[in-house]
């Protein structure tokens, strides 16, 4: 099945590389206007050129920050220019990484503030205009650190289990109103020339662990999200999908070994 999204118009935070940037392309692919947000302009403004270059409809709009006033102001600009908003996927996150014992303020809410706050601000911003339209898709991706624990990020888990909790709340509010609202939660997702995660050797070496035998792809968040932004997903709502490859079902790496007679 395609999924039909013409006529539709899309926001999407931190939409300029990797995860973003396929959500992007899918929704555009699939017919959306899709409205970028980034922290860094240039990443999204050459993703502008290159679905124009294909003759798909995209644009950039300032990074407002995580402020409510901020962010309800930039989606009431885009709904008013565009003369719609249908679809919001926060998916702008992250926050710096760092123990129990040297977490600070400025640390806690770094990671609150993008993960949690500002979805929360987009959500009360961009519902009314959904509710006018009777047609809502509000979108977030989550983690599955919100389930699991990794050294240094308690705090990141805490954030995204905030953004589980708040999604379920948001949808149960919003549900009369045509409005679903839901969520992804990547696993080890492969960023290619980014971090420590961008070597074939580290990639496979965490794929050894993951049941399907390999680390992610970003269009294996963008696909599910493209679901949950169509029509099609209409009886969906108040849910987070794992996409892990299976990372979290077994109790240890160990189980993975055995299974397969890795050494």
């Amino acid at each position: 099945m395609a999924f039909d999204l013409s006529g539709r118009v899309a926001l999407v935070t931190g939409g300029g590389r990797g995860i973003g940037a396929a959500i992007v392309t899918r929704l555009a692919e699939a017919g959306a206007r899709v409205a970028i947000c980034n922290r860094t302009p240039e990443p999204a403004e050459a993703l502008v050129t290159q679905l124009g270059s294909r003759g798909l409809a995209a644009c950039t709009v300032a990074w407002p920050g995580t402020g409510r006033a901020a962010i309800r102001g930039m989606v009431d600009r885009l709904a008013h220019a565009e003369g719609r908003l249908d679809i919001v996927i926060h998916n702008a996150g992250g926050c710096p990484w760092a123990s129990i014992e040297d977490l600070d303020e400025d640390k806690l809410s770094a990671a609150l503030d993008i993960n949690l706050d500002a979805f929360v601000w987009l959500v009360q911003a961009a519902a009314p205009h959904m509710r006018a339209n009777g047609f809502g898709r509000l979108l977030v991706t989550s983690s599955v650190s919100a389930r699991v624990a990794m050294g240094g990020g308690a705090h990141y888990s805490a954030a995204k289990a905030g953004v589980n909790a708040f999604v379920r709340g948001a949808a149960f509010e919003l549900a009369r109103d045509g409005i679903t609202v839901n969520g992804v939660e990547p696993g080890f997702i492969a960023k290619p020339g980014r971090g420590t995660l961008s070597t074939p050797q580290k990639q496979a070496a965490i794929g050894r662990h993951i049941p399907v035998g390999r680390m992610g792809e970003a269009d294996d968040v963008a696909h599910a999200m493209l679901y949950l932004a169509s029509p099609e997903a209409r009886y969906t709502t108040g849910q987070t999908i794992v996409v892990d490859g299976g990372a979290t079902l077994p109790e240890t790496g160990y189980a993975v070994e055995d299974k397969w007679g890795l050494e």
